[in-house]
């Protein structure tokens, strides 16, 4: 993964202090976000994001809470968090690894410590997006896991029975290619007991209501089958 192309979230609540981290941040090449709370930040779809810097001391809910939800996600465990923080003492910096956090900046900081630090650890973590990246399919804002049979549309989590997440998942493999319904039961019921046709039209059916707005993606060719577009 090229550094450069990261998308960066920076959760802060002082605002000076955001503005410029961004700023500086899209000087470096990076694509950079910011919140001023955790809660603002949970309303995001966190699994886009190649690494949050993240504040201890803000609203409501405390820069440690907030990245032990994250770290507590299958889906979003594997984001690199680095907390830049006014809280210098070592049993908080301590505290922060624990939960996960990939480094533990001190304020104040220079710019210049802090891209140094958020390009180590975007090397370091670079080997395992790769293999999240292959566990993982992507649209927009639908996303499968397959690693933790997850289907997640716009930040919310879907229940997908058995059937339908492989369908949805083997669609999603293959862009642009119709498998036809022969070619489904094959793969997704596997030589089970006889299975109607028209079993993969109504599964069809259901897998794009769950997944609406993207279940128009979903497209039928009359008199060949289904693919995702």
């Amino acid at each position: 993964m090229d550094d450069k192309l990261a998308r960066i979230l920076v959760v802060e609540d002082d605002a000076t202090l955001s503005e410029m981290l961004q700023f500086n941040l899209e000087i470096e090449g990076y694509k950079a976000d910011v919140v001023h709370s955790a809660e603002e930040a949970l309303n995001l779809d966190l699994s886009h994001y190649s690494l949050i810097l993240l504040d201890v001391m803000m609203g409501e809910m405390s820069g440690f809470a907030f990245a032990r939800k994250l770290k507590a996600d299958p889906y979003t465990s594997h984001v690199p968090i680095i907390f830049c923080t006014a809280r210098d003492n070592e049993d908080d910096m301590v505290k922060g690894l624990a939960l996960g956090a990939d480094d533990y900046i001190y304020k104040p900081y220079s710019l210049r410590n802090v891209m140094a630090r958020i390009e180590a650890v975007l090397r370091r973590t670079a080997q395992h997006s790769v293999s999240a990246a292959s566990e993982a399919l992507s649209y927009e804002g639908l996303h499968i896991d397959r690693r933790f049979k997850r289907c997640i549309v716009d930040g919310q989590e879907v229940k997908l029975v058995k059937k339908e997440f492989e369908i949805l998942e083997l669609l999603m493999s293959y862009p642009g290619r119709i498998f036809s319904r022969e070619e489904i039961l094959q793969r997704v019921w596997k030589g089970e007991v006889v299975v109607l046709e028209r079993t993969v039209d109504v599964n069809i059916t259901r897998v794009r209501q769950k997944i609406a707005p993207y279940g128009e993606h979903i497209v039928t060719r009359s008199g060949f089958g289904y693919g995702f577009i």
